[in-house]
């Protein structure tokens, strides 16, 4: 508890009892604040623990919380409901001491979980002292069972006890749960037949709705729980709730856990049908409506009637007839007399409260004979009491009266227990007893159930005299009997009484109390039930009891003495105290309602409970520990104490200078009176703590230095040796390998020629290897495809080097290949073209093959483009094509004379043209396959002659003509011909000598090829002679 001290301005302090102002409320709320926003939601008065909901999960509950807590000192760690269950369990263990945790509080204030939890907490810590799963599984079982039947949904709460619950959880004497037995007290009959607006009944009705089909038509149910009246008052059947689909959802699964629990507790299958029987027979017989039939009355229908009297096995006549007659026994005669519709309605709501009463009260006894243990060895118990805390409400009925007056009893016995522990403990520690001031109860308890005149007695008197009983007669007679009680005040005009209870007024109002007081069957009833078929109802009454006509034992008079019972096993046992507060009316997480919490606190009687606490000393601890956690606030305790704990603390207290009158010295603890004074101490413990642990870091960080120093120093010196001693051997067996290496390579150079052997071997492998990274580096090698250069290999890679040549040559050719376009690739065919029309048959080939062909060979006159657009636009045809174009000399056939022309080649004609200014005049024009034949020479010269079959002429035969052209790229200009006509033997290439000319289809002149020292073509008389350089 110490270790949060310092954080109490923060989120509160984990004890009230170290309250500052313990007096004020403000200051108890507002505490219990801080700690709710921080998701603490439990606190301690001591020994007792306030639980606050949070309406939410929250990440405490796990096996590792509840290992953290098991065999744990109470104060040791933070409040929890774990700290209560443990304290509660070791006690019972180690001791064989009867325990009870008494868990109390408003509707929706965490009670069933609470009780959930220490159930839970129990079964984990036991799980390893015995093989006792099948006992656990019963014990879990018991929840889901009893909040079927016994909790509904409220304004306040989605899951409220509708009944008190008292359970004893018995634990042998190696530790681990044997058996158990379960109490129940007051169950709120009244929800079966009616609900408040926003309420619903008990959840068991809802629940066996989502069974499976073959059950519900066994039982005869639609399903729907709008569809019965008893399910559907205080939610109306109209309204339509957004989340009904994640309630019928949640029913459904509850449902399976009902049915696994009652598979744990070994119910039978008769059981189990006997037991939903019931259940279905009081949703059948809530839906039974009465009309008036005069004086008289009958039922609408005997449809539901007969469905319900099927259900618990007894005549469907019988059933109609106790709904609406009622037998008057006179002696041993009996007479039927009429009920009317109200009456009928009262003996209808009767007759299914009794059912659901009698079933509640035979499922406690089942599950009590099923957690019955069968050790003989020496037991002790844990009782669990989940009991409803004090009610207020705008209207208080005879519930809350009831419900209060257990409170009372709880609070007396409370204070009692609580007076009575804190005085042993001064007792046993030798420290005086100072008297506690405190309100006594006493006398509030008198005016409710002491008789003859207690509030209880004059209720049971009044609802069996003779006469015209009311609750107004019951409220006259209060009055009459306690006029001027300090505790009672009447209120006749409103038809109300106070009582000032010790948690502060509480205003009832009489109507109905006479009506639940004696909330009893008629004998016909009785009789009925212990003649059906369904066993639960049919022992529900002995023959005697339902045959007698005596009254039985009134409900007040019946929750007085189970209370008394309640108080002796209380009283035998040594109790722990939960009280659980409902931090707000919406059911929210994370909101905190002041007046709310505060109307809580007042009626929980927190603060009496505190005030008793605080009387004495709100602090006390055994000398060991306070020793143990503050000797380093004196010199003289610290490091250590050498004598014993209690001088110690003494000296320590001197040190501080603690007022003699704020603490006390018991045998074996420390008593400190103020929180005040316990805080300074910590405050003083937290600032020497952060002193001591800046010496200590320093020690230790100085020590951890030297001793990483020392140990670095030592590694390095060991690594150096080491690393030296490494690296002169790797050194050795470098040098070893290099003297080796270099030998071994002398010899191979000297036999480098010789055959392959051992001794040349690395030799031959290291000049390859030489070689090929030689010549992966080469920045010489070939690039072109025409260069055929290579590095000179080594003998022994002559032959690779070849295989790399020609595979490094057919890289550059594809590589050639891929890179080159449509143009270049048809301008590489007119070469091969070339080739194999001239190479080796003209002088003149070699020096043309380094020159791409043209398209266009002209002369770079300023009006050559004006000339080309004219041909392309006026004189070639719109069908053909132009491929080529160069200028020429022309020589006539006659004379010889040179005259400037243009030849034109098309994909169709052949035009000789005659350059004119900016165009071009058409002179001749021939089809191509009017070319007969193109004559050239084997010299280097230029000229060739063009023989064409000329068919101008109209009317007369084709002819033969011969032209003569001088074209400075002859062989660009035949290779463009032969490419279009397709045909080699177009060309003729003669050798030196004369050729004859043909003229208008005769001969008379010639052109004479021949060499000399310089070009020229040279007119003599009829020839033409054209020399070519030698």
């Amino acid at each position: 508890m110490e270790n949060a001290f310092q954080d109490r301005h923060a989120v509160g302090v984990e004890d009230f009892v170290l309250l500052d102002d313990y007096k004020s409320r403000e200051a108890f709320s507002d505490n219990l604040k801080k700690r709710f926003q921080e998701d603490l939601i439990y606190t301690y008065i001591r020994d007792v623990l306030i639980s606050v909901n949070p309406y939410k999960q929250l990440p405490i509950y796990d096996a590792g919380h509840m290992e953290r807590y098991r065999g744990q000192n109470f104060y040791e760690l933070p409040p929890h409901v774990f700290a209560i269950a443990d304290t509660a369990y070791r006690a019972v263990v180690q001791e064989y001491r009867d325990e009870c945790i008494l868990i109390s509080g408003e509707s929706g204030s965490g009670k069933t979980e609470a009780s959930k939890k220490i159930l839970q907490y129990i079964a984990q810590t036991s799980k390893r002292a015995g093989n006792v799963e099948e006992v656990k599984e019963k014990l879990l079982a018991c929840n889901p069972l009893f909040e079927a039947f016994g909790n509904a949904t409220t304004i306040r709460n989605d899951n409220s006890s509708r009944f008190g619950k008292y359970m004893d959880i018995e634990v042998g004497v190696e530790g681990f749960p044997i058996g158990g037995h379960v109490l129940d007290y007051l169950l709120e009959r009244t929800r079966v037949v009616h609900q408040a607006s926003g309420e619903r009944n008990f959840h068991i009705f809802y629940q066996i709705l989502q069974a499976e089909p073959a059950m519900l038509l066994k039982l005869k149910l639609t399903g729907k729980w709008k569809d019965y009246v008893y399910l559907s008052q205080g939610i109306m059947k109209n309204s339509k709730t957004s989340h009904e689909e994640g309630l019928e959802k949640k029913w459904k699964e509850e449902f399976r856990a009902v049915l696994s629990a009652l598979d744990a507790v070994n119910f039978t299958d008769e059981e189990r049908n006997d037991l939903f029987s019931s259940v279905a027979a009081i949703m059948h017989l809530g839906n039974v409506q009465f009309a008036d039939n005069g004086d008289t009355v009958k039922l609408q229908s005997n449809n539901e009637a007969s469905v319900a009297a099927s259900l618990v096995g007894c005549s469907a006549d019988d059933l109609i007839q106790s709904l609406t007659h009622r037998g008057v026994h006179a002696r041993q005669d009996k007479v039927l007399a009429h009920l009317n519709k109200e009456q009928a309605v009262t003996s209808r709501d009767s007759l299914a409260k009794a059912i659901y009463a009698k079933t509640f009260e035979w499922l406690v006894k089942r599950v009590n004979a099923a957690l019955a243990s069968r050790e003989t060895s020496r037991s002790a118990v844990i009782g669990l009491l989940d009991i409803y805390g004090f009610e207020v409400f705008e209207h208080n009925g005879f519930e809350q009266y009831c419900i209060n007056y257990c409170n009372e009893k709880l609070q007396q016995l409370f204070i009692e227990l609580t007076l009575r522990s804190e005085q042993e403990e001064y007792v046993v520690e030798n420290i005086p007893w100072e008297p506690v001031e405190y309100f006594d109860n006493q006398t509030i308890c008198t005016l409710i159930e002491a008789k003859p005149y207690g509030l209880i007695p004059l209720l049971d008197d009044e609802c069996l005299r003779p006469g015209k009983a009311t609750d107004m007669t019951y409220l006259e007679k209060i009055r009459e009997r306690h006029p001027n009680h300090p505790h009672l005040v009447i209120r006749r005009d409103q038809r109300q009484f106070m009582i000032r209870h010790y948690a502060g007024d509480v205003i009832y109002n009489v109507d109905g109390f006479l009506d639940k007081n004696g909330e009893l069957l008629h004998r016909d009833q009785r009789e009925l039930l212990v003649r059906c078929n369904n066993m639960i109802l049919k022992n529900a009454f002995t023959d005697q009891e339902a045959t007698s006509l005596k009254r039985s034992t009134s409900t007040a008079t019946q929750f007085k003495q189970s209370l008394a019972q309640l108080m002796v096993i209380l009283k035998n046992k040594d109790p722990l105290y939960i009280r659980c507060i409902r931090p707000n009316d919406v059911k929210a997480a994370r909101v905190f309602s002041d007046s709310v919490v505060g109307h809580q606190v007042k009626y929980l009687g927190l603060m009496e409970n505190l005030r008793v606490r605080r009387a004495g000393y709100a602090y006390r601890r055994s000398y060991e520990p306070f020793l143990r956690r503050y000797k380093s606030l004196s010199p003289t305790t610290w490091p250590t104490y050498k004598g014993s704990a209690r001088e110690g603390v003494v000296v320590l207290m001197k040190h501080l200078a603690i007022p003699h009158d704020e603490y006390a010295m018991g045998k074996t603890k420390v008593f400190v009176r103020l929180p005040r004074t316990i805080f300074s101490i910590e405050d003083a413990f937290q600032k020497r703590k952060h002193e001591l642990a800046t010496k200590i870091i320093a020690l230790w960080k100085g020590r951890r230095q030297r001793i990483i120093y020392e140990g670095i120093r030592q590694n390095i010196i060991m690594a150096q040796a080491q690393v030296r001693g490494f690296l002169a051997t790797l050194e050795a067996e470098r040098r070893r390998k290099a003297v080796k290496t270099i030998r071994d390579f002398i010899r191979g150079f000297i036999q480098r020629h010789a055959e392959l052997s051992d001794v040349n071997r690395k030799f031959w492998i290291q000049t390859r290897i030489n070689f090929l990274q030689r010549l992966a580096r080469d920045p010489s090698l070939p690039k072109s495809v025409r260069d055929k250069s290579w590095p000179k290999p080594p003998l022994s890679m002559a032959e690779t080097s070849e295989l790399l040549r020609k595979v490094h040559l057919k890289n550059r050719v594809l590589k050639y290949c891929k890179n080159c376009s449509a143009e270049r690739k048809a301008a590489m065919e007119e070469k091969i073209r070339a080739e194999d029309l001239f190479k080796g048959k003209k002088a003149s080939y070699p020096s043309s093959v380094p020159q791409m062909f043209l398209a266009v060979r002209v002369s770079p006159d300023p009006l050559s483009g004006s000339r080309l657009l004219n041909f392309e636009q006026t004189i070639r045809q719109p069908t053909e094509k132009t491929v080529y174009v160069t200028d020429c000399a022309k020589f006539d056939r006659r004379g010889f004379k040179q005259r400037d022309r243009t030849i034109a080649l098309t994909t169709k004609n052949l035009y000789f043209l005659e350059p004119y200014k900016d165009t071009f005049v058409k002179k001749k024009v021939y089809r191509l396959q009017d070319v007969e034949r193109m004559t050239v020479s084997s010299n280097k010269d230029g000229v060739v002659i063009v023989s064409v079959l000329d068919s101008e002429q109209s009317g007369k035969p084709a002819m033969k003509e011969d032209w003569v052209f001088h074209v400075a790229s002859v062989i660009e200009f035949v290779v463009k011909f032969v490419g279009l006509v397709g045909n080699s033997h177009v060309l003729e290439i003669i050798p030196n000598g004369k050729r004859s000319l043909t003229a208008n289809g005769s001969n008379g002149t010639f052109v004479e090829f021949g060499v000399g020292q310089t070009e020229a073509i040279l007119p003599v008389k009829k020839v033409l002679q054209v020399v070519a350089a030698g």
